[in-house]
């Protein structure tokens, strides 16, 4: 049987300032956003026209989940994003007050710059080499 990751958790602080980065900021298409029982939702973004995996965005419901927004990945860079045009979405992300925390690089696999989103997670930019 085939299988592939579809969803990724990604806690947040906050339903709707997640929402707003991610669909606005980095142009993320929302696929669902339902309400759920306790006063939860079910927040799905994913990259305009991807087929890759979708995150879930999940609102901290308790001080150990508070504690992991930002550093789910223990620092690393933990998500990538594909492009197949690093110059015109870097552009993009910056103009929309996307925070780069260094310049785009070009290394043998591609073009690349680490951004972070507002919770400190950090994410490559990626446009890999033909």
């Amino acid at each position: 049987m085939p299988q592939s990751l579809f969803l990724v958790t990604l806690v947040v602080d906050d339903y709707d300032r997640a929402k707003t980065f991610y669909c606005d900021a980095l142009g993320f298409d929302c696929l669902q956003d339902e309400v759920q029982p306790e006063g939860k939702r079910w927040i799905v973004v994913r990259p305009k026209g991807g087929e890759g995996a979708a995150l879930l965005l999940a609102q901290a419901a308790s001080d150990s989940q508070r504690t992991a927004i930002g550093n789910q990945t223990g620092g690393r860079v933990g998500f990538f994003l594909k492009t197949d045009d690093f110059a015109r979405d870097h552009a993009a992300m910056k103009a929309k007050g996307v925070r780069f925390l260094e310049e785009p690089r070009h290394e043998v696999y591609g073009t690349v710059a680490v951004f972070a989103d507002p919770y400190g997670n950090t994410w490559d930019l990626i446009q890999h080499s033909s």
